[in-house]
C-alpha cells in the first residue's frame, strides 16, 4: 500500500474530510459547450466567508484543497484566498483555464507553492479548441500561461475531456503537452448540467467511439484490458464503497451549498448557516450516501462489471436514482470490454418485451437512459 493509500484508508477509517474541493466562482471568460454550470453570479461568498470556512476545514482535517471555477481569476481576491490557504498548511491545486496568467501571476503561484495548476485544453488546433471554449484565441492564451507557469517550475497538468468535437485530436493534445513539459490527462466523461439538464450529453461519445479510445494505447494506460472479462464478484469488492464522495471528499460551492462531490450534487447543507463539521458528520445526505456499499446497488450487485466499472454514484443520482446505475459507465465497461452489464442487459429485455428491440448498440447521438 502506497503512502497516499493508506492516508486515504485511514482518513476512511476515521471518518476525515481529508480533500474538498471549493468553486470560489461560477463566472468564466470562456463558454465551454460541455459546461455543465450556470456562470451568473448569484451572490458569491465574501472573502471573509471564504476565510471563514478554511479555518473550520483546517480545524475538521482538510489537507489537500482544490480550488476551481468557473475560472479562478475572475476573482479580484483569489490571490488572498490562495495565501490564506497557504498558511493554513492546505496542499492547494488550481484547475484554471490559463488565460488570465501573465508574468505577475505566475511568479506568485510560484511563491505560493501551490501543488499544481490543471488547465483544460481541448486540441492543439485553434479553431478545435476555440470553437470549443467560445472565446477567440483562447489556446493561443492558454498555452501562453502554460509556459509562463512552467517557467517559473509551477506543475501544470493538462486535462483533455473528451467529446465528438475533438476525439481526433487526442495525440495532438498529449504530443503538445511533451512538447511543453507537463503532465497530461483524458477523460471521456460529458457531466450533466448541475441544474439536473442533460442536454449537453448529446456532445459525448457513443460506444463505438469509447471503443476506439480503449483500444488506443496512446490514450489509455490499461488498454489490455479491452476485451477482458470483468473479475470476479466477490464479498469483499461487495464491502467497498462505491468512491470516495461523502467519505473523504467533498465539494463547496461558491454559495456556500456542500454536496458530496461536484459530479454529485445532492444538497447537503450550506456553510453559511451551518458549521463545516456538523454538516459533514449529521448531514443526513452525507450519511445516507456513506451507506452504501456496492451490495447494496440493486442492479450493479449482481452486474459481472461491479469490481471494475468505474460507476459514478453522482451520475447515477442525476440519472434518478442514487442505488442505480450510471448509464454513462455502464456503456465505458461495454466498450472496455465487449460484454454488457446488467443494466444493459434489463434495458435491452424490457425493450425486447414491448417489441423495441435495440439491435445496434447506441451511437454517439443517443444514450441508453
Amino acid at each position: 500500500m502506497s503512502l497516499m493509500q493508506e492516508l486515504a484508508q485511514r482518513a476512511l477509517d476515521r471518518g476525515v474530510p481529508l480533500s474538498v474541493q471549493l468553486d470560489v466562482t461560477y463566472r468564466c471568460n470562456e463558454r465551454c459547450i460541455h459546461c455543465y454550470l450556470d456562470h451568473d453570479n448569484h451572490g458569491e461568498m465574501t472573502t471573509a466567508e471564504i476565510r471563514n470556512v478554511l479555518d473550520q476545514m483546517a480545524e475538521a482535517g482538510v489537507f489537500f484543497l482544490t480550488l476551481s471555477g468557473g475560472e479562478v481569476f475572475m476573482r479580484r481576491d483569489f490571490f488572498d484566498i490562495v495565501e490564506y490557504a497557504r498558511s493554513l498548511m492546505f496542499c492547494i491545486k488550481i484547475k484554471t483555464n490559463a488565460f488570465m496568467i501573465r508574468e505577475k501571476e505566475a511568479r506568485r503561484l510560484r511563491d505560493l507553492a501551490v501543488h499544481d495548476v490543471q488547465v483544460s485544453i481541448y486540441s492543439h488546433r485553434p479553431e478545435v479548441h476555440d470553437a470549443i471554449t467560445l472565446l477567440p484565441g483562447s489556446l493561443k492564451r492558454s498555452i501562453e500561461g502554460i509556459r509562463l507557469l512552467r517557467s517559473h517550475g509551477v506543475k501544470v497538468v493538462i486535462a483533455n475531456v473528451l467529446m465528438m468535437q475533438n476525439l481526433n485530436d487526442s495525440a495532438g493534445v498529449k504530443q503538445l503537452a511533451t512538447e511543453l513539459g507537463v503532465e497530461h490527462t483524458t477523460d471521456p466523461t460529458i457531466t450533466p448540467m448541475m441544474d439536473g439538464s442533460r442536454n449537453v450529453l448529446r456532445l459525448g461519445l457513443g460506444v463505438p467511439q469509447l471503443r476506439k479510445v480503449f483500444r488506443d494505447s496512446e490514450m489509455v494506460d490499461n488498454v489490455a484490458e479491452f476485451c477482458a472479462s470483468p473479475p470476479a464478484r466477490s464479498d469483499d469488492v461487495l464491502r467497498e464503497v462505491p468512491c470516495s464522495a461523502g467519505h473523504t471528499a467533498c465539494y463547496i460551492s461558491p454559495y456556500g451549498d456542500l454536496f458530496p462531490c461536484v459530479q454529485f450534487p445532492l444538497p447537503s447543507g450550506n456553510v453559511r448557516t451551518q458549521m463545516f463539521i456538523d454538516i459533514w458528520r449529521d448531514s443526513e445526505q452525507l450519511n445516507e450516501v456513506r451507506s452504501i456499499t456496492l451490495r447494496d446497488l440493486p442492479v450493479c450487485s449482481g452486474c459481472s462489471h461491479v469490481g471494475s466499472c468505474t460507476r459514478c454514484p453522482g451520475l447515477a443520482y442525476m440519472e434518478g436514482n442514487i442505488r442505480g446505475p450510471s448509464t454513462l459507465d455502464c456503456e465505458k465497461s461495454f466498450a472496455r470490454t465487449g460484454i454488457s452489464s446488467a443494466n444493459m442487459l434489463l434495458k435491452h429485455a424490457h425493450q425486447g418485451a414491448h417489441g423495441l428491440v435495440q439491435i445496434s448498440m447506441p451511437s454517439a447521438q443517443t444514450s441508453l437512459v
